[in-house]
C-alpha cells in the first residue's frame, strides 16, 4: 500500500457515514462556531454536548496528514466519550498545503484558549481538558500535551490571556520525531517517507541543514517534560507510515524524565488504521476517566 492509500484509509476510518443508531443518541450539537481568525479565514469547532454532561472536555483534532475539513466531523468517534457525559469540541484547522505545521499548532494553542475562556457557556471545568487526534491529530495531541502553557497577560484579546495546556492526552499512531523516524537519523521532516506531504513543512524542509533545526522545533519529543500531560497512544506494530519507533522512543523519553504515565497500547499486526479502530475510543474514555475524573479503570489494557 502506498502513502497516499494508507491516508486515505485512515481518513476513511475517521469519517465513515454515521449510523442511524448513532445519529438518535441523546446530545446537542452546535455548528461552526469560530474560535479564531487568519488571513480572511474563519477557524471553527463543533460542540458535542451530551444531555447528562460530566463536567469535562474532549477536545477532538479533525486533522489527517495535516489536513482538517468541518466534512470530516463523524459523530460516532465521539459515541464513547458521549456516553460518559463528556463534552466533545471537534476542532477543524488551516489545512496544507496553505498552511504548514507550525501556523496549524498555533490554530490548536488558539482553540484551546478559547474553549477555556468559554467553558462557563458549555458547562465544562477549564482544569479537566483531554485532547485525542490520530496520525497528524496525534501529534497535534502530543504537541499539545508537551507544550500547551500560559497565555499572553498583556494581549487585547482576552482568549489569549487562557492557558493552552491540557490535562490529559489519547492518540492513535502519532508522529513524534521527524528527525528520527523508523531509526535513528531517519531523516523525515518532508523527505524519505513523508516526502508526499512535503507541503504541510514548507520552505524549510528544502535542506538537510534546515531540516535538522526545523525538525527538533515541530517534533513533540524534544519538548517531554516532568510536567507534560498523562499520555496514551495507541499504535499498530505494522504502521508502514507511522513507525513505531515514533511511539516507542517518546514513552522511552518520557520515563527517562520523570514524566507522568504515559502508555503505549500495541495492536498486533494493524497498519495505520483499522476498520473497527473505533472500539478503541472506548480505552481512551477510560483513560480520560482516570485522568480527569479520577475514576479507575475496571480493566487494564496491555502496555508495552
Amino acid at each position: 500500500m502506498n502513502l497516499s492509500s494508507l491516508l486515505l484509509a485512515c481518513f476513511i476510518a475517521f469519517t465513515a457515514p454515521i449510523h442511524a443508531a448513532d445519529a438518535a443518541k441523546d446530545y446537542t450539537r452546535t455548528e461552526d462556531v469560530v474560535y479564531g481568525r487568519k488571513f480572511g479565514t474563519a477557524l471553527t469547532l463543533d460542540v458535542f454536548q451530551p444531555a447528562k454532561q460530566n463536567g469535562a472536555a474532549i477536545l477532538f483534532m479533525v486533522s489527517g496528514g495535516f489536513f482538517s475539513s468541518h466534512e470530516a466531523i463523524n459523530v460516532s468517534m465521539y459515541k464513547p466519550f458521549l456516553d460518559r457525559g463528556y463534552v466533545v469540541f471537534a476542532i477543524v484547522h488551516g489545512s496544507q498545503p496553505r498552511f504548514i505545521i507550525p501556523e496549524i499548532t498555533q490554530d490548536i494553542h488558539r482553540a484551546v484558549r478559547f474553549v477555556r475562556h468559554n467553558a462557563a457557556r458549555w458547562g465544562v471545568n477549564p482544569d479537566k481538558f483531554g485532547i485525542t487526534g490520530a496520525s497528524a491529530g496525534g501529534h497535534l495531541s502530543l504537541t499539545m500535551g508537551t507544550q500547551g502553557g500560559p497565555g499572553k497577560p498583556d494581549a487585547k484579546d482576552p482568549v489569549e490571556h487562557q492557558n493552552s495546556a491540557v490535562q490529559a492526552v489519547a492518540c492513535f499512531f502519532p508522529p513524534a520525531d521527524f528527525l528520527n523516524w523508523g531509526r535513528e537519523g531517519d531523516d523525515a521532516v518532508g523527505v524519505g517517507t513523508l516526502a508526499n506531504f512535503q507541503p504541510a513543512f514548507g520552505v524549510r524542509s528544502a535542506s538537510a541543514e534546515s531540516r535538522q533545526a526545523y525538525g527538533k522545533e515541530i517534533s513533540p519529543l524534544n519538548f517531554i517534560k516532568s510536567s507534560m500531560s498523562p499520555t496514551l497512544i495507541i499504535h499498530g506494530d505494522a504502521d508502514k507510515l507511522v513507525p513505531i519507533y515514533q511511539a516507542e522512543m517518546f514513552v522511552k523519553r518520557a520515563k527517562e524524565v520523570g514524566a507522568p504515565p504515559v502508555k503505549l497500547i500495541v495492536k498486533p499486526g494493524k497498519d495505520h488504521g483499522w476498520p473497527d479502530i473505533v472500539k478503541d475510543i472506548d480505552t481512551f474514555a477510560d483513560w480520560f476517566d482516570e485522568h480527569l475524573r479520577g475514576i479507575k479503570p475496571a480493566g487494564e489494557a496491555r502496555e508495552k
